[in-house]
């Protein structure tokens, strides 16, 4: 079996999923064979495994850190909250049903087996796997038995890193904490902590480290600094959205309402690494400015929900509004949705709303089925002509007199729609704005512009190896893989 480290964090967003990415490109980088490996996600942010189904978008950025392909055994359970209906459960890349947090819980005792089976399938021939845990080992609260965390750790017998953000505050606190509330088989298990996104003086925080080895006795593994550049990798969940954009004051002013159930919302990270584009992120509340250059309705994991929270927000006066100024508007997968006239929900997916008037600026029709779409496509832009790449993560059909105008032509097939003048648009093709000519050419049709040169693959792939070089500089890698060898055998300092 390869060796094997469990990263847990003292809460949810203190940087797991970048460590776990930037550690994977790291040990990939002095010759290792590495795969991540996460027992159980919550996200509404997916992507399409090379072996088919959907695992987190954190995992399938793991994978490219590690150079190794993304599985769905990498990622086998995927949750996706969706209204009325608690959340989505995916099992190895397909749909296994939906629960509430309580039913949810008293499931993970079944699953167990069907997770440790892929953490199998997927450490064969690995040198290492770096595992992520979800939220924090010091929820005791919940019920049923544990496969995010310790639960997991336990039952694969992997020793732990615990990651603390001192960003958020009270640091100390949230080591010494989870410490105090860990039974002792679980603090055992802990063989060290990182404290993350550090900024200042480094020294100034000796004392810390001190107080909460002395309190814990757990060893400290390094402080990384805060590292800006991971704005350009795709966040793992919506929580990353909470945050304050920096405007970058581009020309072109790109628009996109926050949906409360917004779902790959990666989409707009090739935008924003565009120094003339501002893409602006309006949350519940704001009116959308009238200066928008281009609307940009995002991806849903409910759409007929999150068309009722548009309205709720008056949203659809200022969409309105913005089409009669002869703005443009780009709907991506719900955003494309919403977009049409009607959305029917026929055997109750969604939520108890069977049929729900969309915006009515493009004449298509959705019915929503059982059966989800998925899989990566390739095509090519009609009106440019330019080639880009993308997936599909959806739910229902889109039909109508609009679709003959297709937007884009994919595997060979018109897809998409555009209204009769030209201004609105929409597709289910995630990820195409990561296509560089694509990008800009639409933007071109915005605002006359020059290109910017941002190759975006490239990007990514020099932030990952800045990320690698950042955390071997700050991090104790070689302890870390001691303790990896080891295992939880080593005795507990």
């Amino acid at each position: 079996m390869a060796k094997a480290l469990m990263f847990q964090g003292t809460g949810s967003d203190v940087g797991k999923s970048l460590m776990v990415a930037g550690l994977a490109r790291a040990y990939a980088n002095r010759g290792l064979c590495v795969r991540p490996f996460k027992p159980q996600n919550m996200s509404n942010n997916a992507a399409i495994a090379a072996d088919g189904g959907e695992i987190g978008r954190a995992q399938h950025l793991q994978a490219m850190a590690a150079r190794a392909l993304p599985s769905i055994h990498m990622n086998p359970i995927l949750l996706k909250p969706q209204a009325d209906m608690g959340a989505q459960v995916i099992v190895r890349g397909q749909v296994r049903g939906a629960a509430n947090a309580r039913q949810y819980h008293h499931l993970t005792a079944d699953l167990l087996a069907e997770v440790l089976d892929s953490y199998a399938l997927n450490a064969a021939g690995a040198d290492l796997i770096l595992v992520e845990g979800a939220g924090s080992p010091a929820e005791i609260n919940l019920p049923g038995p544990d496969i995010a965390n310790m639960g997991f750790a336990a039952a694969a017998n992997v020793p732990v890193v615990l990651v603390a953000d001192i960003d958020r505050g009270g640091v100390i606190a949230a080591v010494v904490g989870t410490h105090a509330v860990l039974p002792a088989p679980a603090r055992t298990r802990i063989k060290g902590y990182i404290i993350n996104k550090f900024h200042g003086d480094r020294t100034l925080f000796d004392g810390g480290l001190t107080e909460i080895t002395a309190r814990t006795g757990w060893p400290a593994l390094g402080i990384a600094p805060f590292f800006p550049d991971a704005a350009h990798l795709p966040a793992e969940d919506a929580v990353a959205l909470d945050k304050p954009v920096v405007n970058n004051g581009g020309a072109i002013k790109i628009a996109v309402p926050k949906l409360s159930r917004i779902a790959n919302f990666d989409d707009l990270d090739p935008l924003n690494a565009e120094p003339d584009v501002s893409v602006r992120l309006i949350p519940p509340g704001q009116t959308i400015p009238g200066d928008a250059d281009l609307i940009l309705l995002p991806g849903s994991k409910n759409t007929i929900a999150d068309l009722a929270f548009l309205r709720q927000q008056g949203w659809d006066i200022d969409i309105m509004a913005h089409h009669r100024r002869g703005g443009r508007i780009l709907g991506i997968c719900g955003g494309y949705q919403m977009l049409g006239k009607t959305i029917r929900d026929p055997d109750g997916i969604e939520g108890a709303t069977r049929q729900a008037d969309g915006l009515g600026l493009l004449a298509i029709e959705t019915i929503l089925g059982r059966e989800k779409t998925l899989g990566e496509r390739a095509g090519i832009h009609l009106e440019s002509g330019e080639a880009l790449q993308g997936y599909e993560i959806h739910l229902g059909r889109s039909e109508g007199p609009d679709r003959e105008r297709p937007f884009l032509i994919i595997d060979g097939v018109a897809d998409g729609a555009r209204s009769a003048d030209g201004r609105v648009e929409g597709c289910y093709l995630h990820g195409l704005l990561r296509a560089d000519g694509f990008r800009h050419a639409y933007l071109a049709g915005l605002q006359e512009r020059a290109r910017s040169g941002i190759n975006f693959a490239a990007l990514v792939e020099k932030t990952l190896d800045g990320l690698a070089a950042h955390l071997e500089n700050h991090l104790d890698l070689d302890r870390m893989l001691e303790i990896a060898a080891a295992g939880v055998t080593e005795t507990s300092n």
